[in-house]
């Protein structure tokens, strides 16, 4: 006997079907998150309160694509300044409801409102004192009438053609623990370096915690002779460093100029007598430079704006201490 697989069972690939679908799908979703907006009042006022008045933890929880969706917006709060952490509902009833302190706020999400593995929490959290923050569609739901704010996650449909399965539900609750994180992140007064704090490895964080000094080449790495040095001195320095340029210093190390691989380029096209120059007479003089306690993000922007692949690093006297190009940078996964 052959058992029918439902995979594969009426499988059709109508491409036009296909794409009508997910265009349908995109639409309802869409349509879900747009309905909320009015449906933020003053219950969402209460629920930012409620947080914010809470000196413990955000505790999520919810069961099914709940539960997946609480996971997400546990997540988004903690990145984004406010303590969180997803506590799943069935292990709470076997002993993870010790994680939940008296100075918690739970935000539960359910959909109708009545899921059993929800509804056994709600007597404990009420004898803690833990207040509560639900996001559903039952208004009148057992949660609701224990929650001290109530976010209004309803729709008309969902994207599924056959009405059962989440996804427009999904999106809406998805939707509305963003604009918590927001509301909360905005109250705080959370600014984009404490994001990157909670994200080193991003690259976000690259960009807002990185500093100059943290990539660019010090001592004996930097290439630079005095003005009166000789072409030959001058390249000689610029090839053993390997930084395609060389910084021109007078003798208390004040910057007064560049000279670039390019710039010999430039002179051998024209035919000069190289045995004859110095450094002075065909350098760059006051180049591009920049701080050490620099982001080096604006290292990378002060080189696209002026076309140029290496900028120099002075301190307040103009004196040079750094040099860096954007191969530095490229490893430092900056740019």
């Amino acid at each position: 006997m052959t058992r029918n697989n439902p995979d594969i069972r009426g499988a059709t690939l109508e491409p036009e079907r296909i794409m009508a679908l997910a265009r349908s799908t995109l639409a309802i979703e869409a349509q879900a998150i747009s309905d909320l907006q009015p449906k933020v009042g003053p219950a969402f006022v209460l629920a930012v309160q409620t947080i914010l008045q809470a000196s413990g933890r955000v505790v999520v929880m919810g069961i099914g694509k709940s539960g997946h969706i609480g996971r997400k917006i546990a997540s988004t709060l903690a990145s984004t300044g406010t303590l969180a952490m997803f506590v799943h509902p069935a292990e709470a009833s076997h002993g993870d409801l010790g994680m939940v302190k008296k100075t918690d706020v739970a935000l539960i999400l359910s959909n109708s409102g009545e899921s059993e593995e929800v509804l056994v929490l709600l007597p404990f959290l009420q004898r803690q004192g833990v207040p509560v923050v639900a996001i559903t569609a039952g208004q009148g739901s057992t949660l609701a009438r224990y929650a001290s704010a109530v976010l209004d996650c309803s729709v008309d449909q969902e994207a599924c053609p056959l009405n059962l399965a989440p996804t427009a539900s999904t999106a809406a609750q998805l939707a509305l623990g963003d604009a918590l994180a927001v509301a909360l992140l905005d109250a705080r007064g959370f600014q984009a370096e404490d994001f990157a704090r909670s994200h080193p490895g991003g690259a976000l964080g690259r960009k807002l915690l990185t500093h100059v000094s943290d990539v660019m080449r010090t001592g004996p790495q930097i290439a630079t002779v005095r003005p009166q040095a000789g072409l030959t001195e001058l390249m000689r320095e610029m090839s053993q460093k390997g930084l395609g340029a060389t910084a021109i210093t007078d003798e208390q190390g004040h910057v007064m100029g560049i000279f670039t691989d390019g710039d010999l380029r430039r002179l051998v096209e024209k035919g000069q007598d190289l045995r004859t120059i110095r450094a002075q007479e065909v350098m760059h003089a006051n180049p591009r430079t920049i701080s050490a306690d620099a982001l080096a993000v604006d290292a990378a922007q002060l080189m696209e704006l002026h076309r140029i692949t290496s900028v120099l690093v002075v301190d307040e006297q103009q004196r040079l201490c750094g040099f860096l190009n954007s191969n530095d940078l490229m490893r430092a996964k900056v740019i």
